[in-house]
């Protein structure tokens, strides 16, 4: 998508008529104007030439969001230079480019100043409105003073203004001082006229010009009705309404504004074993850089050395630091909160994890929500329709008998009453408040389109590896026959597992050295030793070992080598109901035991699948597993239905057969997962999965948590309901208001509308239009119950012998180790530890754990 400032734009009838300009050039495939941020994005062949020239020729002003490059220090370091093409060139080929290092990309950012042009614009755009205004206040006093302070409540004026004529001449010279202070109005509604294109800035030159010249006309005849104190008002009431519809629409994009300043300005890199601060766009990939504790992390890169904690609510949303340690990935704008690191840099400028945010936050404003084109096809016909509803207005008052004075009060108040900018600001300012409030909790909808349909599932298709689990297997217990110690049994399959890159095998590696590292000791073994290593695909493992056999495998292998007891067999069955998979493990024909490995599930799936349940939805686990494995996960989370057995191809049929039921969301994480991800109606990817599912889907969850895919439902169907009222707003405001404004109740009722009010209505309706989509931003995306009551089952504990950010997330680790911990948060600086869980846990389990850990337990709270 190629993105453009538009310049000219002033209401809803102007965006359609851009966005039909630009539907007619040849090669446009689509576009959509963005009245908010007067942008528009275009997809499509057609060049920025062709398209800048039908914004001309519509009577509009554009040019590409760009800038000029940055000065780089590629030239002078070619290896350099050639890492960051290699990573320009990893960006999905129907992304939009950015431009290399820092800079201002095509979402108008400008990170190294710290300032956005979406501020400039916007600081410009209300400087300018308050500047017209405090200028029109000026001449508004002493003609409202005449005009209505002095004939109305006979208030005092100069002699030479005692008589008619000369008080006619006063509001007449005051009121063309005003015209001409907001002369905009009037060169912006007759440049629509001739370009085919009324627009709001139309109606209220219609109707100022029509209030000043009857005036003029009833000067000139020595008539009393003059007209203009309305005229005038007019001008300077829409004014006031603009300035109000500016500050507040400023406010929508706040988070936009928020993220492009998160960016530090400089780096430290090292150069020679010497620490140098540079500009933040000199920072190569493959620089060293280093962050000291408190600082912002200035690019993307992986940790060479040093350990600490990193907040990174920033780009997730996540208050809890994370833990970071040697070979880590930190990304930019995050916080170091403790330990001194130093790291590589990985991605710069533009490939950054945060300037990727941008850009998606960005994209989606620019596009347009399904619903905007019902406010579109209005908008189209709105300004000649008003101004039709107006001639006819004044045309049947004067055939009814009335005044001209009275019948050209009538048309004038339909005029200034008529707010097409409030339909054209329904969708897009939610759009864009919504947008904001996703970004803020780590939720990134990259389409208005995302962000509209997603609320609107009815199924939730759930991938299991890395979405409902883990997708890291781990030992979760052993059963090692009699005589056999835990350590014993563990030691032999570590012999054999050590050589293989099977998940499952290196899920055993990890637990040995879990222990090692708890016990203190080198986990070494004599792996060298072990011969005639054979791998059976599928079946099992076998080497020898000082001449005695070693082998680890499925039941139906491990039978070659031992006999294995009813016992075994019925433990093994067990474990694969509970959704374990059983390893079982001989040395020279003895059997030793069974290590059962699992795919672990994720704290919070349950919840998650409960929380999806509540709001309605059918919820799917899709898994490659067999069925036994698969029904224990699926009765451990709560799913409503699970569908096994399901090759990688598969997933896209099954996604195909479900929205035959409804609307399918489909959620994933994998390579695997990009075919059904593009298939369903909103695809969404976790943030921790791999830059293919990422780049298929149309919403990414930063924090990789199934909570989040709930916030994001209850988010869209926030943001549409907002819209909806919007929308009913700007056309109840429309429907009652220019009947009333035309007279229409007058007879029947009494009613009857003065045009300044009219005026002062149409100036407040985009203003309501705007603060009721402000209201998003206190939107409850959060299962608050559900949090609450998680919340409750908090402990503390004190823990000694905590010395540094490693020692945190080894006790850490150790506790979320336990069966219902939750989450452990770590000080060893305050030497507590507090401790979250979804059930009461003993104490005594946490003691061994900080024990075991290598730790002193002294009390728990």
């Amino acid at each position: 998508m190629t993105q453009y400032d538009i310049t000219g734009m002033n209401c809803a009838a102007c965006s359609a008529r851009v966005e039909k300009a630009v539907s007619s050039v040849e090669g446009v495939t689509s576009c959509s104007v963005n009245l908010l941020l007067n942008s528009m994005g275009v997809e499509g062949t057609a060049g920025p030439e062709q398209i800048i020239r039908a914004f001309e020729i519509a009577g509009y002003g554009a040019r590409l969001k760009s800038a000029p490059a940055r000065k780089s220090e590629a030239a002078d370091k070619p290896e350099a230079a050639d890492k960051s093409e290699d990573v320009r060139k990893s960006i999905p080929a129907h992304k939009p480019a950015l431009p290399q290092n820092k800079g201002i990309d095509n979402a108008g950012t400008d990170y190294h100043s710290g300032e956005t042009a979406i501020d400039s614009m916007q600081n410009r755009e209300i400087e300018s409105i308050r500047r017209r205004l405090i200028a029109s206040l000026i001449p508004m006093v002493p003609l409202l003073y005449i005009s209505m302070g002095h004939m109305m409540w006979n208030w005092p004026l100069p002699g030479f203004l005692n008589n008619h004529a000369a008080m006619g001449w006063a509001e007449l010279v005051l009121t063309a001082i005003i015209m001409v202070i907001n002369r905009k109005f009037f060169v912006n509604g007759v440049r629509g006229v001739l370009h085919g294109a009324p627009n709001m800035d139309t109606l209220v030159a219609l109707g100022a010009s029509a209030a000043f010249g009857y005036s003029v006309y009833a000067l000139a005849a020595m008539e009393d009705a003059l007209y203009f104190e309305s005229a005038a008002m007019i001008l300077t009431l829409i004014t006031v309404g603009k300035l109000l519809e500016a500050k507040s629409k400023g406010r929508t994009t706040d988070a936009l504004k928020s993220l492009m300043k998160l960016s530090p300005e400089t780096a430290v890199i090292l150069q020679n074993g010497e620490e140098r601060e540079v500009p933040i766009e000199r920072v190569q990939v493959g620089d060293r850089f280093v962050v000291k504790p408190g600082e912002h992390i200035p690019v993307d890169g992986v940790v060479l050395e040093g350990n600490s904690a990193v907040n990174e609510a920033a780009l997730t949303g996540e208050s809890i630091p994370v833990d970071k340690a040697p070979g880590d990935i930190v990304s930019a704008a995050t916080t170091n909160q403790s330990g001194h690191l130093v790291c590589e840099a990985t991605k710069v400028g533009a490939d950054t994890t945060l300037s990727k945010i941008i850009q998606m936050v960005s994209d989606a404003a620019a596009t347009k929500a399904p619903i905007a084109k019902i406010a579109d096809r209005v908008s189209g016909i709105f300004v000649p329709a008003v101004i039709l509803i107006a001639l006819v207005t004044f045309v049947i008052w004067k055939l009814t008998g009335e005044s001209t004075g009275f019948a050209l009060a009538r048309a004038i108040s339909v005029l200034v009453i008529s707010c097409p900018c409030a339909l054209g600001l329904a969708t897009p300012v939610a759009i864009m408040v919504g947008n904001g409030v996703a970004a803020r909790n780590g939720i990134l909808f990259k389409t208005a389109v995302s962000l509209e349909e997603t609320g609107k599932a009815k199924i939730i298709a759930l991938d299991k590896t890395g979405t409902i689990t883990k997708g890291e297997p781990k030992v979760v217990k052993l059963l090692p026959r009699q005589g056999i110690t835990e350590d014993n049994l563990l030691q032999m399959a570590f012999m054999l597992e050590a050589k293989s890159e099977h998940p499952l095998a290196k899920a055993i590696v990890a637990e040995v050295t879990d222990r090692a590292e708890k016990a203190h000791r080198q986990k070494e073994a004599i792996v060298e030793e072990l011969t005639d290593f054979r791998i059976e695909p599928g079946n099992g493992l076998q080497g020898s070992l000082n001449g005695k056999q070693l082998a680890g495998g499925n039941a139906e292998f491990i039978t070659r080598f031992c006999e294995l007891s009813n016992r075994a067999k019925e433990e093994a069955d067990e474990l694969a109901s509970r959704g374990m998979t059983p390893l079982f493990f001989a040395r020279d024909g003895q059997f030793l035991g069974i290590i059962a490995v699992a795919d672990v599930i994720k704290e919070d799936s349950a919840r998650a699948i409960r929380e999806l349940k509540e709001m309605g939805l059918h919820v799917v686990m899709l898994t490659g597993d067999h069925e036994k494995t698969a029904a224990a996960i699926g009765r451990e989370t709560g799913v409503d239905e699970v569908i096994a057995g399901v090759r990688p191809d598969g997933k896209e049929d099954v996604v195909k057969h479900l929205q035959e039921k409804g609307k399918v969301v489909m959620v994933g994480d994998g390579i695997n997962d990009a075919p059904a991800l593009t298939r369903a109606d909103i695809g969404i990817a976790i943030g921790a999965g791999t830059d293919v599912a990422i780049d298929a889907a149309d919403v990414v969850l930063m924090k990789s948590s199934l909570l989040d895919v709930a916030a994001a439902i209850r988010l869209s169907r926030a943001t549409l309901r907002n819209i909806h009222q919007n929308l009913f707003w700007a056309f109840f405001y429309n429907v009652i208001g220019i009947p009333l404004a035309a007279g229409l109740w007058i007879r029947p009722f009494g009613l009857t509308l003065n045009p300044m009010f009219g005026a002062a209505a149409m100036s407040l309706s985009s203003f309501c239009v705007v603060t009721n989509a402000l209201r998003l931003n206190l939107a409850k995306i959060e299962n608050k119950k559900e949090h609450k009551s998680m919340e409750n089952n908090l402990m503390e504990i004190t823990v000694m012998g905590m010395m540094c950010g490693h020692c945190e997330a080894h006790v850490k680790k150790a506790l979320e180790k336990i069966e219902g911990v939750v989450e452990a948060t770590a000080d060893h600086n305050t030497n507590k530890v507090v401790i979250r869980t979804t059930a009461p846990v003993a104490e005594d389990a946490i003691k061994a754990a900080v024990e075991d850990a290598g730790y002193e337990f002294v009390k728990g709270t």
